[in-house]
């Protein structure tokens, strides 16, 4: 029988082989691809029951005993972020169908979507931190292909940069895994935290702790690390897009909190307290490049720097509340961003532009998506009861906890800021005097509205539901404060 936990990860690969034979068959690829998510969709709610039931679930493959054997792990965090992950993916395939276009259809745009799938729940699951790099690879060689799909001349330029920054990025990720089991004599991240328990976090592990920061920073967009986001993720399609915002950042953001929550924990005071500054850095300019733009896809794509420091703030603090929080911002997060990319790219449709002056009155002619908007608006900031709430204010509980006053005070300011630079955007594009907008077809709008509203949906229902949710939130953050739960789970044999 096959384990629970390698479907979300081989549903998407083998679907996605699948789609290749079917080049010029839209339809059939558009069937196929949702049908792949819907049955990975199913798999991974039986895996996160599963988890929660039965407790942490691992598979080493081909019968090696750990740590000997390649193993796949998933305790609650993963199999939260691997639902998650494919509820946007479904959600962003849908809205796909009208607004992606069928040239892109035709040049394999959803078997690049399932590969980048199959990396990110790898990269969830694997409790191997060389196969964390070989599903990092996985996922970013299908984002090479979907940020360049089109062919568009500055998605041509961004690729470029994208592409070096992650090459590099890469390159350090294998340097910094070498320097690790030269130390530690193990790849298995259960067998290396009990490694490191052993022998001491030494100058030398604290060193490769920050290179661990460095490489996974990038990736997540920490401060100073993030420079190549904004203008790489407003290159490609709005559909790539929510993709990009809603998942590509998260599994940095995933691998600096496991392995700073299961490797480096004997010298928080220095690492913990340098991942606190960066996380509150990370913040500030994400204010302030969220008020510094007039581009609606750029307001929204440095919310995703601020959700970043928000995030790595609540995991910095290493108390219950903290962590908590951050697990359920970070779920927040993908839902809130991805269903606000959709909304942005009707937006842009209906108006023809992304300059904020150039749009006007959308109020008077579509109203449904500006209400919509509105509310997506208000889970972002965390007003409540919806989503973002219950998770900031965990953030903030722990941060006044750990005695982090000011950074605390800090940080509940920005969602001020967040309000702001989101509302500019309603303010803009929805009151005022109504422009001439260019000719769209209305069945187009409203099958986008689907999966966009879907989503908003699924975001409030996270919020109001959230007394239901804390329980598997707590889960998570137990096993991340306390991580012989997960080293006993893996090497129990």
């Amino acid at each position: 029988m096959i384990n629970l936990l390698i479907l979300p990860i081989i549903l998407p690969f083998l679907f996605a082989i699948l789609l290749l034979f079917f080049k010029n068959h839209i339809r059939v690829q558009r069937f196929l691809t949702l049908l792949g998510l819907a049955v990975s969709l199913v798999a991974a709610l039986c895996l996160m029951w599963k988890v929660k039931t039965v407790g942490v679930q691992t598979v080493t493959l081909g019968s090696w005993p750990a740590p000997f054997g390649i193993t796949l792990v998933a305790d609650m965090l993963s199999a939260l972020l691997v639902t998650t992950s494919i509820i946007i993916s479904i959600c962003v395939v849908m809205y796909s169908f009208t607004a992606i276009g069928e040239a892109r259809e035709r040049f394999y745009y959803y078997p690049a979507v399932l590969f980048m799938l199959t990396g990110i729940n790898g990269a969830f699951t694997t409790g191997d931190i060389f196969n964390m790099f070989v599903f990092f690879e996985v996922l970013l060689i299908a984002s090479y292909v979907l940020i360049v799909l089109g062919g568009e001349k500055r998605q041509l330029r961004e690729s470029i940069k994208y592409l070096l920054v992650n090459v590099i990025s890469s390159a350090l990720f294998v340097v910094t895994i070498g320097l690790l089991y030269s130390v530690v004599g193990t790849l298995n991240m259960a067998d290396i935290s009990a490694k490191i328990t052993e022998v001491g976090q030494t100058g030398f592990l604290t060193v490769i702790a920050i290179l661990f920061l460095l490489v996974f920073g990038i990736k997540g967009a920490l401060f100073p690390l993030y420079f190549w986001l904004p203008g790489s993720y407003a290159a490609p399609p709005m559909p790539v897009l929510a993709l990009f915002g809603a998942l590509l950042t998260k599994v940095g953001l995933y691998a600096i909190i496991r392995t700073y929550t299961l490797f480096f924990i004997h010298d928080i005071s220095f690492t913990h307290e340098l991942l606190l500054v960066l996380s509150v850095l990370t913040v500030v300019f994400g204010c302030i490049g969220a008020l510094a733009y007039f581009d609606v896809k750029q307001i929204i794509i440095y919310n995703i720097i601020i959700a970043v420091g928000v995030i790595l703030f609540g995991i910095a603090q290493m108390n219950d509340s903290g962590v908590s929080g951050a697990l359920f911002y970070l779920i927040h997060d993908m839902i809130i961003k991805a269903g606000l990319f959709l909304l942005i790219g009707i937006i842009i449709k209906l108006t023809g532009t992304s300059n904020l002056r150039k749009m006007g009155g959308l109020m008077k002619t579509h109203a449904s998506l500006g209400w919509m908007y509105l509310i997506a608006v208000f889970g972002l900031v965390g007003i409540p009861p919806l989503s973002g709430f219950i998770g900031k204010l965990l953030i903030i509980q722990g941060g006044f906890e750990a005695d982090n006053i000011w950074t605390t005070i800090l940080i509940l300011i920005s969602s001020l800021i967040v309000l702001l630079s989101a509302v500019r955007i309603f303010v803009y594009a929805f009151w005022g005097e109504p422009v001439a907008l260019p000719t769209t077809q209305r069945r187009s709008y409203r099958k986008e509205m689907i999966p966009a509203t879907l989503l908003v949906i699924i975001s409030i229902a996270y919020g109001i539901g959230s007394e239901w949710l804390v329980p598997y939130m707590e889960d998570a953050a137990n096993l991340l404060l306390n991580p012989s739960v997960y080293i006993d789970a893996v090497l129990k044999e």
